[in-house]
């Protein structure tokens, strides 16, 4: 599928930061000096690794295949107590929302989360210190000097997490991808089976008077996700950057819609139960098949403490009204 073999969350790499710079023992000669005191400089730093967030990058892709990044070694002390070349830095531009983790632990060094922001994932060694830092009254001609401090080696594993102001949770075939599909310029894959979105979906909605804000189709939730069936885990992880939860039951279920939403509301409280603090809404769709009389009837399964609308991507039914809603949402959570 075209769309998954580009979109990467999740990449695991191997990052070594630079040795310090040896410190240099030298000891001053010059023409007129046959036994000069000691003016070894210090060693440079090693390189760091380092990773920056950039707002023009949606994905990990970049890095899918680097899976080895060093950083140069600082370079050696000189003469006249001049200090080595610090190593180049390694810096490793990432899309806000990634977070890092130590692969063996799974312990979460940082996360990046907005564009520009810079913080060392692997130190560089310190550079060693010239045999001029170790004169003494006692000791005027030390002809030994620091070694520099070795780098660092980590497995890291990076993960993303989707930036949006607004996720779609449901089951396959709620009709995410085809609500995406009409408000934004998002062309997701569309069929009638489960899992057709492998990859989150991106779209950035026009709402009125030029504003906007971005709608993440996030694939579809099964019973038992949160425990790691099927590939739920992997998805639900993109629920936790957004600000506002769609959910969005079909009125084709079999479930009535009470059941259908109380199954996703509990996969996201046993995945993260922060999660569940975050303003909800919940759109019934495909209910262009519902006459005025059954929508009032299956408005009363309806959880009580939700804002709801019924809606049809299709026949652009409420799509308007929905846009409100979110909007709403998303601006009362903002000011909190």
């Amino acid at each position: 599928m075209a769309q998954g073999s580009n979109f990467v969350d999740y990449v695991k790499v191997c990052c070594r930061s630079g040795k310090g710079g040896a410190g240099s023992a030298h000891l001053h000669r010059d023409k007129t000096t046959m036994k000069g005191g000691p003016d070894g400089g210090d060693g440079g730093r090693g390189g760091h690794i380092i990773l920056k967030g950039n707002s023009q990058l949606w994905t990990l892709l970049h890095l899918k295949y680097r899976k080895h990044i060093i950083a140069e070694p600082g370079g050696s002390g000189s003469s006249a107590t001049s200090t080595g070349a610090d190593g180049k830095d390694e810096i490793l531009e990432v899309p806000p929302g990634t977070v890092a983790k130590d692969a063996e632990t799974g312990e979460i060094i940082f996360e990046i989360t907005e564009d520009g922001e810079t913080k060392i994932l692997t130190p560089g060694g310190k550079g060693g210190l010239g045999n001029w830092h170790f004169r003494s009254s006692t000791q005027q001609t030390p002809r030994f000097a620091q070694p520099g401090l070795a780098g660092q080696e980590r497995w890291i594993i990076l993960e993303l997490k989707v930036l949006a102001d607004v996720g779609l949770v449901g089951f396959p075939n709620a009709g995410k991808s085809t609500l995406l599909s009409v408000v934004s310029a998002a062309k997701p894959e569309i069929a009638n089976y489960p899992f057709t979105t492998l990859v989150p979906n991106l779209g950035i909605v026009g709402y009125r008077d030029n504003k906007s804000f971005v709608m993440a189709d996030i694939p579809g939730i099964i019973e038992g996700a949160s425990e790691g069936k099927g590939l739920g885990y992997r998805f639900l992880r993109h629920i936790e950057r957004n600000s506002v939860l769609l959910f969005m039951v079909p009125a084709d279920t079999e479930r009535t819609i009470e059941e259908e939403y109380q199954i996703l509301y509990k996969e996201l409280l046993t995945f993260n139960p922060e999660l569940v603090d975050k303003p909800k809404l919940l759109a019934i769709t495909k209910s262009d098949m519902l006459d005025a009389e059954l929508e009032a009837e299956m408005a009363l399964q309806v959880p009580k403490n939700i804002p709801h609308v019924f809606i049809s991507s299709v026949a652009g039914k409420n799509i308007m009204q929905l846009k409100d809603m979110i909007w709403t949402a998303i601006n009362s959570y903002d000011a909190i």
